[in-house]
């Protein structure tokens, strides 16, 4: 079996991953960032210079994993004004045109630029990676199958990227589309078991079709090497309230699923995928059971009823509230269509340091 640490760390302990735009203080065009704010740790490259990404470390809950993003975003922020450069969250940059952004100067990343060609060059686009940890490789495995039916309604929640080099895209999440170009994207096909996968992953590497085990982009992803199920599915939040309302239902859904339940249906999943990131909150999605459409708010309640007793047992219940009426796209192109793009942006870097005390 593929070496791992599942079961290494607190069963449900969480760590977030944000990717973030870096983008010049005053033109609020996109920027690279200087090699001096990044350590390979907490603030980690991404594929293009004008991005990075802020990480926590292993956290109890939710909470916790919440205030040390809060202290990075400020960090991040100290660092970069430094050089006249501020952090911007959002699923996409407003104004931003993906293929004219610089590629990281990393070998891996490349490589990876150069195998996957324009589809690569298109992912200028931030999300909110949410890792929990569990017990087992299979019940790994069988939690993926569980949550993987409850994601797009997720995207729906999260919709944040409705914007695209200047333009409206008609899509609440334009990046869940971008990341559908990629190989290994949307929904990981319904292994047998945690070997299969394995054997799926190691082969990639074989078959010198990936420089890594972890070249996988689907939505949610077991990742042995951390011990957890990874849900990679939300948009990046703009306010660090709302990375923490995603992160717990994250969290919830996780340690609530039932990892002795059947597989999920891929069908009906890339109809809901594609319904959220089109409609976001106002998307008909099917029902997990597949016998009716319910719009978001309708699915949220439900499921909220049902997750309350394992998210009040994770302390994480008071954070879910900030779900209920979340509506960042319609936000954005409220404001974009009001007051024009660059009064857009501005709110997005002002709003991306939302509640935080510097």
């Amino acid at each position: 079996m593929l070496a791992h640490r599942f079961g290494r760390s607190p069963a449900f302990s969480v760590g977030l991953e944000e990717e973030l735009f870096v983008v010049d203080s005053e033109t609020l065009a996109p920027a690279p960032v200087p090699a001096g704010v990044l350590d390979g740790s907490r603030f980690k490259a991404e594929l293009f210079t004008t991005m990075f990404e802020l990480n926590t470390g292993v956290c109890a809950d939710v909470g916790e994993a919440v205030a040390e993003l809060g202290e990075l975003r400020l960090e991040a922020r100290r660092r970069l004004r430094a050089h006249g450069l501020d952090l911007a969250a959002a699923g996409t940059w407003p104004s931003a045109v993906p293929e004219e952004q610089p590629v990281t100067e990393k070998a891996p990343l490349r490589r990876f630029a150069e195998y996957a060609g324009p589809s690569a060059r298109r992912q200028h686009c931030c999300g909110l990676h949410v890792h929990v940890g569990v017990g087992s490789p299979a019940e790994c495995m069988g939690r993926l199958e569980a949550v993987l039916p409850w994601l797009p309604l997720v995207l729906a929640l999260s919709a944040n990227s409705p914007y695209l080099a200047g333009a409206e895209t008609e899509l609440a999440s334009t990046r869940a589309e971008l990341l559908g170009l990629l190989p290994r994207s949307g929904a990981p096909p319904a292994f047998d078991s945690y070997d299969a996968w394995a054997r799926f992953a190691e082969s990639l590497g074989e078959l010198g079709l990936a420089d890594d085990l972890m070249r996988l982009w689907w939505d949610i992803r077991p990742h042995p090497r951390l011990g957890t199920l990874e849900v990679r599915m939300p948009d990046q939040p703009t306010r660090l309230a709302v990375t923490a309302a995603l992160a717990a239902l994250a969290q919830a859904l996780v340690a609530w699923a039932d990892p002795d339940g059947p597989p999920a249906h891929r069908g009906v999943y890339a109809q809901n995928r594609w319904a959220a990131s089109r409609f976001g909150r106002a998307a008909g999605l099917v029902h997990p059971d597949g016998a009716r459409l319910c719009e978001p708010a309708q699915l949220l309640e439900e499921l909220l009823t049902q997750l309350e007793p394992t998210a009040d047992r994770l302390g994480c219940a008071g954070l879910l509230a900030g779900l209920e009426g979340l509506d960042q796209a319609g936000e954005q192109l409220a404001a974009g269509r009001a007051d024009g793009l660059e009064s857009l942006s501005r709110r997005l870097v002002e709003l991306t340091y939302d509640g935080l005390q510097s």
